[in-house]
């Protein structure tokens, strides 16, 4: 049986948004949403001119195979191209590969080059850049480079197998249904050796200059393969320090774009700025750090379950937007996604209070919540959440540090004792789940269940489609009832769009896509 785009319609169809669907042969790129017409005289776009996108964070790596930050990936998400990218709608559509082709067994995917791509300093993409580039972020390089991440799904590919010099095989260990989710990595030239400094892609935009702390510029691909994308010529990215600095520079005019507002910033800008909103597709939680006392006690983190009022943080944070959540995933998956694990920790000081007795902490206890400062929206949160907790006796401090600080020190070396942020995912119910893996090296909550690690292979080995569901539901029904942390929201992302622009498009996973965006005439 041959499969081709429709294998994922078949295998991982979605009920809201297709999230994991493929839209069969599709030779177009991402249409624009219809955009909104208040204060428009026109919605024709127009070719040309230049856009600065706020963005919060600096780039942790120009090298995409480096990348750790969703920050930034959402930037990059514009210079480089996997085999396959994701669509507005969540298909996975073909990008460097033309076409492709899975195997009913899940244990062999082919690709076939794109005719006539080429990279941004000119030359032609050949399979040969594929294999490279598809074996250094697997691990199979004989030259390893350990500031490469090398993605646990990936480590699954047994060969990278060169048919022609267009076509590309890639035989798997195990049978995998979910493989193709993560091979949105970046196609990089094999032998060249300044990604880090000047970064060469085969996206939309190519790179001009970077600026630490300060900005990374783009430029228009002249040699795109879609017709008539990118509409701009140029876009910076300028790195502010908080959302209250970009805010300010909204109010100048010197920001034409910043995706990260918060409700009253919102509601200040309107009139001024368009205003869209979406979801951010992040679960945003109050991580714990379950080797750390008192967190290692499986009571004290379901007495801050129970301690922590989501609604309430939702209405005085986003003005009551956003969707609250219960687990470590996030509605946009919502074949897999089980809502009715939102409501297994109902607000309950009373509860709360128990809890923490039966623990030996009768009194309460005294904890810092580590967040990176350039994010007012987890502060804000944790803002909330300190107040929330005096009604129990927990005293909470809240320490904010810079993003640097907080990657290497929170993510990295798991120095803390409770932290907020958002986890974004790939377009596979596994990039969800696979940090609680006991042994994942980003399992930066110190989570471990023996239970839940055969699950997870389990639901990653699996070709039963019902199979999986129930695998992933299981997966996510541990994490709560071992209160892992504290899941609180898929937060609400609210744009502001200068009002010349349209195309502004969301996606189902954390990118900027600029391509889309244009001037109107």
């Amino acid at each position: 049986m041959k499969k081709k785009c429709n294998f994922l319609v078949l295998l991982i169809l979605l009920v809201s948004i297709a999230l994991y669907g493929c839209s069969g042969e599709k030779k177009t790129e991402v249409k624009e949403e219809t955009p909104n017409t208040d204060d428009m005289v026109s919605t024709e776009p127009q070719t040309g001119g230049s856009v600065v996108v706020g963005i919060l964070q600096d780039l942790d790596s120009l090298d995409p195979h480096k990348a750790v930050a969703a920050g930034t990936k959402e930037v990059l998400f514009n210079v480089f191209e996997g085999l396959v990218k994701p669509d507005k709608d969540g298909n996975l559509v073909p990008a460097v590969a033309s076409d492709y082709e899975i195997s009913p067994d899940g244990l062999v995917y082919t690709f076939t080059l794109r005719e006539g791509i080429k990279f941004h300093n000119g030359e032609a993409v050949t399979v040969q850049d594929i294999e490279y580039s598809i074996k250094r972020c697997a691990g199979l390089l004989d030259e390893k480079d350990s500031s490469v991440v090398v993605d646990a799904a990936l480590s699954n590919i047994k060969e990278v197998n060169i048919k022609d010099e267009r076509t590309v095989e890639l035989v798997l260990k195990e049978a995998n249904t979910e493989l193709l989710g993560y091979l949105t990595v970046a196609i990089i030239p094999k032998d060249y050796k300044e990604q880090g400094t000047k970064p060469v892609g085969t996206g939309p935009f190519r790179f001009v200059s970077y600026t630490p702390l300060e900005s990374m510029i783009v430029e228009k691909n002249p040699e795109y393969y879609v017709e008539g994308k990118p509409y701009l010529d140029k876009v910076t990215f300028k790195i502010v320090a908080n959302t209250d600095a970009a805010f300010m520079e909204l109010q100048a005019g010197s920001i034409d774009i910043f995706p990260y507002l918060t409700d009253s910033q919102a509601k200040q800008l309107e009139g001024t700025m368009r205003i869209e909103e979406g979801h951010m597709n992040l679960v945003q939680a109050l991580f714990l750090n379950n080797k750390v006392a008192p967190f290692d006690n499986i009571k004290v983190r379901q007495a801050l379950n129970y301690a922590i009022d989501k609604q309430t943080i939702l209405d005085m944070v986003a003005g009551g937007k956003g969707s609250i959540i219960g687990t470590n995933m996030f509605p946009a998956y919502a074949k897999y996604y089980l809502e009715e694990l939102n409501d297994v920790y109902p607000y309950d000081p009373e509860k709360a209070k128990a809890l923490l007795k039966e623990a030996g902490l009768p009194d309460g206890f005294t904890f810092a919540i580590t967040v990176p400062s350039n994010y007012q929206y987890h502060v804000d949160t944790a803002q909330v959440i300190v107040e929330q907790l005096k009604a129990v006796g927990i005293s909470a401090t809240i320490n904010q540090v810079e993003w640097a600080t907080w990657l290497s020190e929170v993510y990295t070396e798991r120095k803390y004792e409770a932290t907020i942020i958002g986890l974004d995912a790939r377009l596979a119910p596994r990039d969800a789940m696979d940090r609680y893996l006991s042994t994942a090296d980003n399992n930066f909550v110190n989570y471990s269940n023996s239970e839940y690690d055969a699950t997870l292979d389990k639901a990653i080995r699996t070709v039963d489609e019902n199979e999986k569901v129930e695998s992933y539901q299981k997966l996510q029904t541990l994490l709560t009832e071992d209160a892992a942390s504290v899941y609180i929201q898929d937060p609400p992302l609210l744009v502001a769009v200068n009002k010349k622009l349209a195309g502004y498009t969301f996606y189902p996973v954390y990118v900027q896509d600029m391509s889309v965006v244009y001037f109107i005439k």
